[in-house]
């Protein structure tokens, strides 16, 4: 039991004292760029969905 009691004060002395920490503006900024990101990804799938989707239709109803 002594052994987890210390390793809970170490693990909250280094998360308190030894890590940094970013500024709020910089996890915005990178929210902002994740969130962007990650829209256009989405897009360019949607838009290669879409070619598919038609390159099939138009091929079956060929053959």
């Amino acid at each position: 039991m002594e052994r987890l009691k210390t390793y809970i004060a170490e693990s909250w002395d280094e998360i308190k004292n030894k890590v940094t920490w970013s500024k709020y503006s910089e996890l915005q900024g990178s929210a902002m760029l994740v969130l962007v990101a990650s829209t256009i990804f989405a897009l360019v799938i949607y838009a290669v969905d879409v070619v598919f989707k038609s390159g099939l239709k138009w091929f079956y109803r060929e053959f």
